[in-house]
């Protein structure tokens, strides 16, 4: 049975559901959406979207709400000839080109947002996101999911079948910089050079990042990548049989570095990561709390739709993962940062 939407201006969802959807009646965040599509259409569509994200709910819900409910309409701001159909909403999103898409969530996201500022860490990492298959009707076995964009894939929890998003935090702000979607079996390790390239070409990632990543991404040549190619600091946890020996003899200056002009300068940079990165990993146990904070991010975003989602194509998890993150952004833009405010918000 689905929840009754019954606006209480008394209630801290509601109070807090206000704030998120507010960003939508700035000036800069209406200019941002009609670079891409027409602004009323989209406003009410991602409004009505949020919403049923927000209390986990489907859009279907949240329209005939909004058709029945006149104090939801006055709360989304919606008149009642305004309303669109479900199915109207659905494929207004379809249609929406992904890359577009995309853009136009992250730019919302940074205008409400600081910059990022410097000496911040990034932490990595991944979480799945299962799409919901009724099992009872179809059983569901690996060749079934040639050519699907979801794979079998195993986490904390299990088997399951979906996709794995891959999210990158600014630490301590939490801000989201970054979010990918990758088939459930693939593995975290081989995605670390796909993750790198991605924060480069964005221009996200800096000359000396410290960037904190789980024992999933754990390899020796993602040490060596970090290092010499995207000339960050690789704080990937070890796993137990790590040996910081052998690391210290494989980590050597990249043979490009010779042709360099400022030949100096490369070898003092390189000194430098590997002796900062060398003294990180004697003491690695030391940033689990740091990194712990992303796993709250994710019970939240969780809390918020992503824990299985109803959709079957590439495109249309893409999308709504996309709608996850600036939900979660917003939340985090608000002042919730601390860890047990995060909890508690996952748990309402």
């Amino acid at each position: 049975m689905q929840i009754p939407l019954a606006v209480d201006p008394n209630d801290y969802r509601w109070q807090l559901l206000g704030e998120i959807l507010n960003i939508f009646e700035m000036r800069k965040t209406k200019k941002i959406i009609a670079k891409f599509t027409q602004v009323k259409t989209a406003i009410n569509c991602i409004k009505i979207t949020l919403t049923s994200m927000f209390f986990s709910t489907t859009i279907s819900h949240v329209v005939e709400e909004l058709r029945r409910r006149e104090d939801l309409r006055e709360f989304l701001r919606i008149k009642e000839e305004e309303v669109p159909r479900a199915a109207y909403i659905y494929a207004f999103l379809s249609k929406f080109d992904l890359n577009s898409f995309i853009s136009m969530i992250l730019q919302i996201l940074n205008s409400i947002t600081k910059k990022r500022q410097r000496n911040t860490k990034l932490i990595v990492d991944c979480t799945d996101v299962s799409v919901d298959i009724n099992w009872f009707r179809k059983p569901v076995k690996q060749r079934d999911l040639e050519g699907k964009a979801y794979k079998w894939g195993y986490s904390t929890k299990g088997l399951f079948v979906g996709m794995k998003l891959t999210l990158v935090l600014e630490y301590p702000s939490l801000r989201p910089l970054l979010f990918l979607l990758h088939p459930a079996n693939r593995h975290e390790a081989k995605i670390f050079q796909e993750v790198m390239d991605e924060l480069k070409r964005r221009r996200i990632v800096r000359n000396g990042d410290i960037v904190i990543m789980d024992k999933g991404f754990y390899a020796y040549r993602n040490y060596l990548m970090g290092v010499n190619e995207y000339r960050i600091v690789p704080l990937i946890f070890p796993r137990s049989n790590f040996n910081i020996g052998r690391l210290d003899g494989i980590l050597s200056y990249p043979l490009s570095i010779f042709s360099s002009k400022m030949l100096e300068k490369e070898i003092r940079r390189f000194k430098a990561l590997k002796a900062k990165l060398m003294n990180l990993l004697r003491r690695w146990e030391h940033f689990k709390a740091v990194r712990s904070v992303i796993e709250d991010v994710f019970k939240l975003a969780k809390s918020f739709g992503l824990r299985r989602l109803h959709r079957y194509t590439g495109r249309s998890v893409y999308k709504f993962a996309a709608l996850n993150v600036l939900l979660v952004g917003v939340v985090v833009a608000l002042g919730f940062r601390e860890k047990r405010v995060l909890q508690r918000l996952a748990e309402m």
